[in-house]
């Protein structure tokens, strides 16, 4: 099993990185190039998502052997939550391109978003 993991303050300069970084794991991982174009969707909604819930920081954490399973994690304290008509679409787009999505809560607010892509790991 290969592993990568990495935590990074929530700003809008650092998604391009994430992007990028998550493209070249999937490419490790062996995933197509559509699976690799959703699963950068879904990270980029995760960290949305946690971000509008008040979170400064998050934390990747990339799994694959035969498949790529990801989960996105909200650190440290939760600042003031912000309105965002778009996480409704964020959450149906997870729902939608993503296997396995699992949402986890923490004081009603959302904490860590896991999913997976391609084979079971």
């Amino acid at each position: 099993m290969n592993a990568v993991n990495f935590a990074f303050p929530l700003t809008a300069e650092l998604m391009t990185t994430v992007r990028l970084t998550t493209g070249g794991i999937c490419s490790l991982a062996g995933l197509c190039l559509d699976d690799s174009e959703d699963c950068k969707v879904c990270v980029t909604e995760s960290l949305h998502l946690l971000r509008h819930r008040g979170y400064a920081r998050a934390e990747l954490a990339f799994r694959w052997d035969e498949g790529l399973c990801i989960a996105v994690t909200g650190e440290g304290e939760r600042g003031k939550e912000t309105e965002a008509s778009e996480d409704e679409i964020s959450a149906a787009l997870l729902s939608a391109l993503a296997e396995d999505v699992i949402v986890e809560k923490r004081d009603g607010a959302v904490c860590k978003i896991s999913f997976r892509f391609g084979l079971q790991a």
